[in-house]
């Protein structure tokens, strides 16, 4: 029938790697290190927060709350970013809070993407980017970093590069929007303040909005620095920047994200999010914000969870690049996030989304590319290492038979 026929705008959009690797794990017995979300449980204060706000005598705990933020939320980001920001941030006109990071990603692309507008997108990049920015009617333009040569040492994240004179070029009279994904999804690189400040400048010079992914924001390695680009000249009233309650707390099944920005943009991605989900889960949202309001008690103590959690993640990033090196693989360690990319040109047995390789799932990084770039990346796959030490082991265990077959 004509009339079941889908809307243009989500034509072509609906494969999804996601679903795809979602029903490969329902369906078989694999180590799953393909999902990109821990199998270790939140902090214990922030559990029992959620606990308090099920159980409180306050039945309010358990109903609609402001539909654009929980008023303690939407206080305590105002302060924690603030301060991180180094600027009085306005808790009811400058963030945000929706239904995770995910959310406030689709509501800038509807709110500030129209028919035409060119996107300009950093190669690799979380598929979601170029889905929305198509369905808001916007064009992608994308741009990849390029690995420079390495020898006698591990290739790592830092050592994949924008071209400073591509990237320019990539700028036109149509760009609206340029998409940063910092630190980076798949590839775990943490963009330097020189970097950030090459987009910064064209950003400004073109008069071109930025949507500033930082859900990783935490997660930051080896002593690297995590530099917020609205910090930056000229970038605060262009810059939208989003985060993440679960990924900041180990917690992405809660589904809270925000987005903070200046108020003559926020306002529009309100009108998206109020005609689109309009709330989210009012105990979820108290529960964050006693979690940020612990550690902004103790931001930069050895007792924060924002130490403790990403030294224990680069441990068992270390111990996956070693069991992926000692495999015959070549590891590209990163600098932060959830995920480590590895060169599997050494075998053809690649383990990805659809077809797992002995009980181990992971995901093809070609995913992450545009159809330009896709065959470039190919031998490349994504491991996510926020994962229990006991799993971790059982993917080493796969790991060594593929070094056993191989050899």
């Amino acid at each position: 029938m004509s009339n079941q026929k889908s809307a243009r705008r989500i034509e072509g959009l609906d494969k999804n790697i996601w679903v795809e690797i979602t029903k490969l794990v329902s369906q078989h017995q694999v180590v799953n290190l393909g999902q990109g979300f821990p199998d270790f449980s939140p902090p214990q204060f922030v559990k029992e927060a959620f606990i308090r706000a099920l159980n409180s005598e306050n039945s309010l705990m358990n109903q609609y709350t402001r539909g654009f933020g929980h008023p303690p939320l939407v206080n305590i980001l105002a302060l924690f970013f603030g301060k991180l920001l180094g600027r009085d941030i306005n808790a009811l006109d400058e963030v945000l809070v929706t239904v995770g990071a995910y959310e406030a990603l689709f509501c800038f692309f509807q709110a500030m993407v129209d028919d035409g507008d060119e996107v300009i997108i950093i190669e690799p990049f979380f598929d979601c980017y170029e889905m929305m920015a198509q369905m808001a009617g916007g064009r992608p333009v994308f741009i990849p970093l390029q690995p420079k040569p390495v020898s006698g040492r591990m290739v790592t994240s830092a050592d994949w590069e924008l071209d400073p004179a591509e990237l320019a070029n990539k700028f036109t009279k149509r760009t609206k929007a340029v998409i940063l994904n910092n630190p980076n999804n798949p590839l775990g690189k943490v963009f330097t303040r020189k970097e950030l400040e090459l987009i910064a400048d064209l950003c400004v010079k073109h008069d071109v909005l930025c949507l500033s992914d930082e859900v990783y924001e935490w997660l930051v390695y080896d002593g690297k620095e995590h530099v917020r680009i609205a910090t930056l000249p000229g970038m605060w009233e262009r810059t939208v920047t989003v985060g993440s309650g679960g990924k900041t707390f180990s917690a992405t099944g809660w589904k809270v994200g925000w987005a903070i920005g200046p108020k003559q943009v926020l306002r529009h991605l309100r009108t998206v999010h109020q005609n689109t989900v309009f709330h989210c889960a009012t105990a979820a949202q108290q529960a964050v914000a006693e979690g940020l309001t612990k550690e902004l008690e103790c931001l930069g103590k050895p007792e924060s969870y924002f130490i403790s959690l990403p030294q224990e993640l680069q441990r068992k990033r270390d111990r996956l690049a070693a069991s992926i090196n000692a495999a015959g693989l070549k590891s590209i360690l990163p600098e932060g996030g959830y995920f480590l990319i590895a060169d599997v040109t050494a075998t053809s047995e690649l383990p990805c989304a659809t077809v797992p390789l002995e009980g181990l799932a992971a995901i093809p990084v070609s995913v992450f590319y545009s159809a330009e770039h896709k065959k470039e990346f190919e031998n490349y796959i994504r491991f996510c290492f926020a994962k229990e030490d006991s799993t971790l082991s059982k993917a080493e265990k796969i790991l060594q038979e593929l070094c056993s077959h191989t050899q």
